[in-house]
């Protein structure tokens, strides 16, 4: 069987089992599983695979069709033009992510912010990130999952960001010593617990604790920005990706705090609340 014929042979596997995306995702594997370039597929689509090829990347067609994220088998994600290795334990970083990241760095240049707090690194995409496109900045990354910060670690190294953050295993505040800092970044756990067992197959694989944001789905930010102004200096921005529709309710949580001044939000690609965005101040 060609490289060709078996890509092919995937996207029909795939498409009857209605997965997303099935051309991609069939080259994807094919260029995993042989470590080569889509350039290299494409010129090299007649070329013969062995039986061993053959049977290894076909194990991976079933993986995907058992709703084994992509991510989960190649162990890469790419986010802010950057190469992130993900596993069971970390939620796949989405370009939903980057609006936030995005925000973050122009705020960050805008008021020079160099002291950076993290909440709920996961996979370290938001943190390493900043370190990387933030001149100087020193990050604190935090996460309650040791194996989350084992995969942020190796992934600062990789991207070669690893001096200018600093991790520290911690449920939210509760080991985070008392510091003030420039910006607070969280994308935090706020899908609905009930909602949970109704999301895509490949969601649920993903790691329960990065996911339940509690039966409202505001659980994490009811806690983040409780204590969120004690941590910030004067003028400095606490910054939260949210649910589609969780904008009303995650600016109620900060208009009762009566700390928080010059509240806004942002939307993603697609049209949705992404984004909201305040800071310390009268």
């Amino acid at each position: 069987m060609t490289i060709r014929e078996a890509i092919y042979q995937a996207m029909i596997q795939l498409k009857m089992k209605k997965i997303e995306s099935p051309k991609l995702k069939a080259r994807l594997l094919m260029q995993f599983m042989l470590g080569k370039t889509r350039q290299y597929i494409m010129v090299y689509d007649e070329k013969k695979l062995t039986q061993e090829q053959e049977e290894k990347y076909f194990k991976n067609v079933e993986k995907l069709i058992k709703g084994i994220p992509l991510q989960h088998i190649t162990h890469q994600q790419e986010f802010m033009k950057m190469n992130f290795y993900v596993n069971k334990d970390v939620l796949i970083p989405r370009p939903d992510t980057e609006i936030l990241v995005e925000e973050v760095i122009q705020i960050a240049q805008k008021i020079r912010a160099k002291k950076i707090l993290d909440l709920c690194t996961g996979s370290g995409a938001i943190a390493i990130s900043l370190a990387k496109y933030i001149q100087d900045s020193q990050i604190t990354a935090t996460d309650i999952s040791n194996k989350a910060l084992e995969i942020a670690q190796k992934n600062a190294k990789n991207n070669q960001v690893e001096n200018q953050i600093a991790f520290l295993s911690s449920n939210l505040w509760e080991e985070l010593p008392k510091e003030k800092y420039d910006m607070i970044v969280s994308n935090p756990p706020y899908i609905k617990r009930e909602i949970i067992k109704s999301l895509e197959e490949e969601v649920q694989k993903e790691p329960l604790m990065a996911l339940d944001g509690g039966w409202d789905g505001l659980d994490f930010y009811r806690k983040i920005v409780k204590q969120a102004y004690e941590y910030l200096k004067y003028g400095g921005y606490l910054c939260l990706e949210i649910g589609y529709d969780q904008k009303i309710d995650v600016i109620e949580l900060i208009e009762q705090e009566e700390k928080y001044t010059d509240t806004y939000g942002k939307k993603d690609l697609y049209g949705n609340d992404r984004v909201i965005i305040t800071k310390v101040g009268d």
